[in-house]
């Protein structure tokens, strides 16, 4: 290393969450990083990456090393807003402790696990005085809290383009659920949007023989979608759920048939379906059951799996020896960067308690952050003691 570097947590992630970070401005959030990061001999890129219709994103991979064993940390410093700032007890961005506990948007999601995977980095670094059998790199994007365009996805395609392979990945987003180690994802669920419009004609409601009320052949896809068992589950993934999210006819009138209904379902799916296996299941029942109708379908992320092996177990080994916890295999929760990872290599989440990400007064303890920390070390001596 280069110079001394703080090997505290708490304090990179006091810097980090002092950037207000809301997608997709940076607000200097991976500078703190690259500097730390290149203070520790890190060789550090930046990426800007545009598309039309999307707000640039700025992004940072950063790697010390150049063989194998290569292990990728991944994440996002961009945060999501902060909501009613009257709601909040302190400055969402004055990274304050109090009683104990670290408060700022984006300390649970994810910028704590960003500063304690990197002070791992650190220790590790000097205990081997700067000497790997391998490489560490650090993925991080801007916009994974928006539409996630312009970060990991066309980051992952730019590594591909310079030769940069990754042999495994562990993404810190924040996996714990009632104490810290109790959950390391190893999949996730797929999922869905659809949106359907049923068309009729419209008629006063006194003479329904002169209209077509479109309202009763959107209630009968709807409920036919949402009563049919799609599956039992997996092994490792519970059953598929599909949820209407709204229903809507934009009818002001008391006494008017509308001309059309509109309804939306999500489906969060697991690996015994496609998104294109469903999106045909739809189109179907909607043929069968809504007659004159559109439906659009937009996919935000396949359902795929890590097999357990030797990531998942140096993960959960890591947990068991710092936080005494026996974790949980999981592929519940939402989607995350990790459905574009996983084309790359194998990979895997664990990072700090949800309770209260993108929460009013959000906040992570001061000791499980020093944990955290800990149990990312043990990973990366166990990943590079097998190497």
């Amino acid at each position: 290393m280069s110079q001394p570097v703080d090997h505290d947590p708490v304090h990179l992630s006091q810097d980090l969450i002092r950037c207000p970070s809301i997608t997709p401005v940076d607000e200097g959030a991976l500078d703190v990083l690259q500097a730390y990061l290149e203070a520790l001999g890190f060789s550090c890129h930046r990426q800007v990456f545009s598309e039309s219709g999307t707000p640039d994103i700025d992004n940072l991979y950063a790697r010390i090393g150049d063989g194998s064993p290569h292990i990728c940390f991944a994440g996002h410093t961009d945060v999501v807003p902060v909501g009613d700032i009257d709601d909040w007890t302190v400055d969402p961005f004055g990274a304050e402790i109090r009683d104990g506990q670290l408060f700022g948007r984006g300390a649970s999601d994810m910028k704590c696990a960003i500063a304690c995977f990197a002070t791992a980095a650190a220790r590790l670094l000097d205990k081997r005085d700067g000497n790997l059998p391998g490489s560490i790199s650090f993925l991080i994007t801007g916009d994974e809290e928006g539409p996630a365009i312009n970060g990991t996805i066309k980051m992952l395609d730019w590594l591909t383009e310079q030769g940069e392979a990754l042999d495994h990945c562990l993404v810190g987003e924040p996996t714990s659920a009632d104490k810290l180690g109790d959950m390391v994802k190893i999949g996730r669920r797929g999922s869905m949007n659809a949106a359907i419009e049923v068309y009729g004609t419209q008629g006063h409601s006194a003479y329904p023989q002169l209209a077509d009320n479109p309202i009763p052949r959107l209630l009968d896809f709807l409920n036919a979608v949402n009563s049919e068992e799609l599956d039992a589950g997996t092994e490792h993934f519970p059953a598929t759920n599909l949820e209407i999210t709204t229903v809507d006819v934009g009818n002001p009138a008391t006494n008017v048939i509308p001309a059309t209904a509109k309804g939306r379902v999500n489906i969060r799916f697991n690996d015994t379906h496609s998104g294109d296996s469903l999106s045909a299941w739809l189109q179907q029942r909607r043929l069968e059951l809504a007659g004159d109708s559109d439906m659009s379908i937009t996919v935000s992320g396949e359902a795929f799996l890590t097999p357990p092996g030797r990531l998942s177990d140096l993960i959960a080994s890591a947990i068991r020896d710092v936080c005494d916890v026996e974790p949980d295999l999981s592929t519940t929760g939402g989607t995350s960067d990790a459905r574009f990872i996983k084309d790359h290599c194998p990979v895997a989440e664990f990072g700090m308690l949800n309770a209260t990400a993108h929460k009013v007064d959000e906040h992570v303890s001061i000791d499980e952050i020093v944990m955290l920390a800990d149990v990312y070390e043990t990973f990366l001596d166990g990943y590079f003691e097998a190497a």
